[in-house]
């Protein structure tokens, strides 16, 4: 076995490779406190109507709290013996589920709050770890730990024991801690604006194409099957498919307006293709709609790159008939216009579907030329593609937070 030469000034533990100035500690090692609190009693509602912050492990996003879903009474505090956590505590999540995103998850608090059993209460050795530093590296690898020493299956959690043995990387002074925190939270307040920015463009977007594809007068009311070809994909049994031939795509593969195939294993034989599933082979430029579950109305366009491709039942395309712009379909398919109009005929309640039944009961609502048809779609397209490279800003910086914690919570990188 070849034996990898360490860089100096590095050495190996535990937990991987880090400076040798920095230490693995556990975490009662370097804390002063580890704290709990619990729930006031259900059955007395009035517990539940006063204006103390009352957190619960649902809240711990990733996030500085500063409200809270629930607010409790002094007597809901007083029943379940509960304390008052500073502002600037870190918390994080003893129970959860992957699942759900709770496992692993944490937060800060930026207010004083009580919180319930769910969340645990951190209180770091000021002289040796800094509540900042203890944040980053909990999130980056609370959910590694979680995975490895939480107890359970369905319902995973710690326990008070479990959590004081957690492992933690510590740099050799807080200053040094300070400067990492720092160079990550700087990177988290740019991703945090350009989030809040997409979700403004959004917002804006919304309210256009409201106002845009408002009937007006001179604009008819026509029937959408009059309109646009459409396809509902075949039932293929899960014995059907194969791990080669042509791919079949479901909900699961229509991902921010693309479809995302990476990881598709599902496939029909090219036989079976030719012999009964030819006529649903997916063509470029089809826009493709989920019509089961809970993703059902998402919508994506199929491009080149993707074919060759063949759907399955829970996918829907479509084609515009040659009175409907390309583009205007595109952007009726993803209006609340269409959606409302589904909403009122699906069926199924748990599993909400439709199909081309449903479809042909629909109306859309067209301007009288097709150049105005254009003139709309263009406005809303130039919308939706600014946020579409906002989106793939946002992925990159994102990608780069990672790396930047990688590099700064192992020390690969020193800042000090």
């Amino acid at each position: 076995m070849i034996k990898m030469k360490l860089k100096e000034g590095y050495k190996n533990t535990e937990v991987g490779v880090i400076p040798e100035d920095w230490e693995v500690k556990e975490f009662v090692d370097v804390m002063d406190g580890f704290s709990s609190g619990q729930t006031p009693y259900r059955a007395k509602p009035e517990f539940y109507k006063g204006d103390i912050p009352w957190i619960t492990s649902g809240e711990l996003n990733y996030n500085i709290i500063t409200d809270t879903k629930e607010k409790i009474t002094i007597e809901g505090v007083q029943d379940a013996l509960l304390k008052t956590i500073p502002k600037g505590t870190f918390l994080f999540a003893i129970t959860g589920l992957e699942a759900a995103g709770t496992r692993g998850s944490c937060a800060i608090t930026g207010i004083e709050a009580t919180t319930n059993q769910s969340c645990m209460a951190l209180y770091p050795k000021k002289a040796l770890l800094t509540t900042p530093y203890l944040y980053h590296f909990y999130v980056r690898y609370g959910n590694e730990l979680a995975f490895k020493y939480c107890q359970g299956t369905k319902q995973q959690s710690y326990t008070g024991g479990i959590a004081k043995k957690l492992p933690i990387i510590v740099p050799s002074t807080t200053d040094e801690q300070s400067a990492i925190a720092t160079a990550l939270s700087d990177a988290d307040a740019l991703i945090s604006s350009l989030e809040k920015l997409i979700a403004k463009k959004r917002n804006i977007k919304q309210g256009a194409m409201q106002k845009l594809l408002q009937p007006k007068e001179g604009w008819e009311v026509k029937p959408f099957k009059d309109l646009c070809w459409f396809q509902e994909g075949p039932g293929i049994r899960n014995w059907q498919f194969t791990t080669r031939g042509i791919k079949v795509i479901n909900v699961t593969n229509l991902v921010d307006g693309i479809l995302n195939l990476d990881r598709t294993d599902r496939h029909i034989s090219l036989e079976e293709f030719h012999k009964i599933y030819e006529h649903f082979e997916i063509d470029q430029n089809d826009i493709v709609v989920a019509s089961s579950g809970n993703s059902y109305g998402k919508v994506s366009v199929v491009r080149k790159q993707d074919l060759p491709l063949l759907m399955n039942t829970s996918v829907i395309r479509f084609k515009p008939m040659k009175e409907l712009d390309y583009n205007f379909l595109l952007i009726y398919l993803k209006s609340n216009q269409f959606k409302n109009q589904i909403d009122l005929l699906i069926t199924g309640g748990a599993q909400p579907n439709f199909g081309p039944v449903h479809l042909n009961k629909i109306s859309i609502n067209l301007p009288p030329t097709k150049e105005e048809q254009i003139r709309i779609a263009t406005i809303l397209m130039d919308m939706e593609n600014e946020i579409t490279a906002l989106a793939t800003k946002l992925a990159k910086y994102k990608m780069i937070k990672l790396g930047m914690m990688q590099n700064l919570l192992t020390g690969k990188i020193r800042l000090v």
